[in-house]
Formats: C-alpha cells, sequence, structure tokens
C-alpha cells in the first residue's frame, strides 16, 4: 500500500465583508455598492479549492449578517468552515474600496471584530491531522494583542503535528506601525518551513533589497523564502538554491488578491509534487491569472484554466 501523502492545507485568518463601487471614483459619489467578501488566508483557501486541494479555513465571525455572507461564500467555493467559531459580542469586519486617480484606497472597520479575538487555542490541534500546511499571514497579527499571540502558538501546534507552516508578510501600514510588523515576523520566522514576502514589504521592514532580503531571510529559519517582484515574477531560496522566475505578461485590472493567488499557486504545485522552477512559474501565473480580473478571487482559475495559462493554449472562448 503506498504511503499517505497529505495534501490538504489549513488557512486561518480574518476575513471581512467587502464594499466596493462599480467603477473608478470617490465612494461618496457612488450611486451604487456591491458586497462580496475579502480576506487574505480565505483568498488562498478559495485559490487551492479550485485547484481541487481540499482546503480549510480558520476563523471567528459574528453572528450576524456579514458573518452569513462570508460563511455561504467561502462553502459555496467548496471550503470547510466546520471550525469557524461565531459569537454574538464582535461583528464580523467590514472594509470598503475606492479607486481615485488610478490608485486604490482602503478603509478598514475592523477594529474590536470577531476575528481579532482569535487568540492561543483558538483552534483544536487534532484539525490539523492529515493537513500538509498550515497558513498564515501577518495580517492577523496586525489585529489585536491576542492575535499576535495566535500566530506562534498556531505555527509551533502545527510544527508540534508534524504540518509545514507557510507565511506570507502581508505587511499593512494601515493596520500596524513597521517596527511592530518587524519585529512580529522575526518572531515568527524560526517556526516557518515557507515564507512569502513582497519586495516592497522587505523595502520597507528591513531596507532590504532582492539579494539581501533572500539571504538574511533565509538564514533566519524558512527552508524556502519566495520573493513576490510583481510583474518581473519572482526570486527565491529554495533548500539553498537561488532562483528566479519571470513574470507573465498581463493586462492589470485589480492588483488586489494577487499575493494570494501567488501563494495558493505555489502551494498547490507543491503538493503536486512539481520541482521548484515550476512551482515559482506556477505561483506567478496565478499571480497573472488574478491580476486580469475584478475582486478579490472571484477571478482565480480552475485547474484546467491553470494548465491552460500554463502551457499558453490560446482560449477562444467560443
Amino acid at each position: 500500500m503506498d504511503a499517505f501523502v497529505p495534501s490538504r492545507v489549513i488557512t486561518a485568518g480574518e476575513t471581512m465583508a467587502l464594499v466596493v463601487p462599480p467603477g473608478p471614483g470617490r465612494l461618496r459619489h457612488a450611486t451604487s455598492l456591491s458586497l462580496s467578501i475579502g480576506g487574505a488566508e480565505s483568498n488562498v483557501a478559495i485559490g487551492l479549492a479550485r485547484l481541487g486541494i481540499p482546503a480549510s479555513w480558520i476563523s471567528m465571525l459574528g453572528d450576524d449578517e456579514l458573518g452569513e455572507l462570508v460563511l455561504h461564500r467561502l462553502r459555496a467555493e467548496g471550503v470547510d468552515t466546520s471550525a469557524v467559531m461565531r459569537i454574538s459580542d464582535r461583528p464580523t469586519g467590514l472594509y470598503l474600496r475606492e479607486e481615485v486617480a488610478g490608485r486604490l484606497r482602503v478603509y478598514y472597520y475592523r477594529s474590536g471584530s470577531a476575528a481579532a479575538s482569535l487568540k492561543p487555542e483558538a483552534f483544536d490541534p487534532s484539525i490539523l491531522k492529515g493537513a500538509a500546511f498550515l497558513h498564515l499571514s501577518g495580517i492577523t497579527g496586525a489585529l489585536s494583542p491576542e492575535c499576535a499571540e495566535f500566530l506562534p502558538w498556531a505555527a509551533r501546534t502545527a510544527r508540534d503535528a508534524e504540518v509545514q507552516v507557510s507565511y506570507d508578510v502581508n505587511y499593512r501600514s494601515r493596520l500596524w506601525a513597521p517596527a511592530a510588523a518587524r519585529s512580529a515576523t522575526e518572531l515568527l520566522l524560526p517556526l516557518v518551513d515557507v515564507l512569502f514576502i513582497g519586495d516592497e514589504e522587505s523595502t520597507a521592514l528591513w531596507g532590504w533589497e532582492t539579494d539581501a532580503a533572500l539571504t538574511h531571510l533565509s538564514e533566519a529559519g524558512p527552508t524556502e523564502v519566495v520573493l513576490k517582484l510583481g510583474p518581473r515574477g519572482c526570486a527565491a531560496v529554495i533548500n539553498g538554491e537561488r532562483l528566479t522566475s519571470p513574470g507573465f505578461p498581463a493586462r492589470q485590472l485589480d492588483p488586489i488578491g494577487a499575493g494570494d493567488a501567488f501563494a495558493a499557486g505555489y502551494l498547490a504545485a507543491t503538493l503536486w509534487g512539481w520541482a521548484a522552477e515550476k512551482r515559482l512559474r506556477t505561483a506567478n501565473a496565478m499571480g497573472a491569472f488574478c491580476v486580469q480580473n475584478l475582486g478579490d478571487y472571484e477571478g482565480l482559475p480552475s485547474r484546467r484554466e491553470l494548465d491552460a495559462f500554463l502551457e499558453q493554449t490560446p482560449d477562444l472562448g467560443r
């Protein structure tokens, strides 16, 4: 009998209701708004589920209509939400987005949200059984002191269960200062197996350019450090080997969620047993696919669509 190979990914973090106007312009002038959801870790879970990778999402939601919205959307995407807790004394988080003069602006209403009460022992470690990865992001640590403690506890719990930890730095300047984000990340790095970080984040937090970032971060613990370079692709140190992978030509409609798509692609390719070069190329493909569509996750591809994109197979659409 073949040995069991874990193929499930668990993510943990906040997902909020998202309100956006139908087109560019200030929110104050919008005559209609659309309601969706957005959250880094749930975006990764959706990306994986669409690629056929079993994915679970752990969080806390308010016992309110926005919480119902989040659950309905994730369940419709095939994401397991059985470990999500509902609480009545805190609301589900909300954020609004607008595009003014070609620049995106985000307004958060997540202080005191249900997910901000995530803390150590927020989930039963038994949920990790059979998982290959626990995926976390730095956004969670910025939400509250309890959430800051949750991240290292979750990473240690995964390590104890022999589950690999992937971590996306996901620095948000509107949530915390560079010094706080830097300290929290450095505390977590020895517990991380796969690290995702953007080049702008490494510069903002440490002042490091590409080569220095890869050197210092790989020395801090992770065996795989993947530096996202936007349209230029990515660079990485994987088990001591330095690699680069060029980006795909893409017409950017919406950059939100591209980093989450990138992480989902990399983790999926890892679980498919693909070599490091192909993992990086797959991650770039997912990011490029994402930015060409509107929404945090709505345009993420199926496995068939991803394979066609990787092979650059033309789709006539008819």
